[in-house]
């Protein structure tokens, strides 16, 4: 039986970004949660290339690298003048890290990790149910303003057609002052 790793899921949240619209890890952060150095999992990946296609794992530009080190502020300082750019590996790309690293330790880290992901994209997949049914109960309440709207011009034309009553002659045998 393997032995149980605790990492706070926040942990590994605030491990995740968001690059080229993905939900993505950088292959620091997980050397650093599979307690390996960056280059021997960077060596790994090499030598698996195979495993890890473009929508599992991509390099950063430059300019993505940039971005990320202006965004957050708690990457470690050595990284950040790192003369390469980071691997980005998506939810598939760390399922894959498991097959190529094959500690105890990696496992488990991996089995958290996909926990994590699928969390976030069943909160999203909730998120985006809520949104559809926020617009259904919009369209409904904009028919509702309708039709409340349509009441009161309703309403007003009443109010008009009483006081045209209201200056009309009488007739008959009352006189007008009572």
């Amino acid at each position: 039986m393997l032995e149980q790793i605790l990492i706070s899921d926040s942990n590994i949240q605030n491990k995740i970004y968001l690059i080229r619209n993905q939900k993505v890890m950088l292959d620091f952060d997980l050397a650093a949660l599979y307690e390996v150095e960056t280059r021997a999992l960077k060596q790994s990946v090499k030598r698996n290339l195979i495993r890890f296609p473009e929508d599992f794992m991509f390099q950063l530009t430059k300019n993505e690298w940039t971005e990320v080190i202006t965004i957050c502020d708690n990457l470690p300082r050595n990284i950040k003048f790192s003369p390469s750019t980071p691997y980005a590996f998506t939810e598939q790309g760390v399922a894959m890290l498991s097959s190529i690293l094959n500690s105890e330790r990696a496992i488990i880290v991996n089995i958290q990790i996909i926990r994590v992901f699928t969390r976030a994209r069943q909160f999203l997949y909730d998120k985006a149910e809520l949104r559809i049914e926020i617009e259904h109960i919009k369209t409904k309440l904009s028919n509702h303003d309708k039709n409340i709207e349509l009441i009161f011009q309703y309403l007003d034309e009443l109010l008009v057609k009483k006081d045209d009553l209201k200056q009309r002659k009488r007739i008959g045998y009352k006189p007008d002052n009572l």
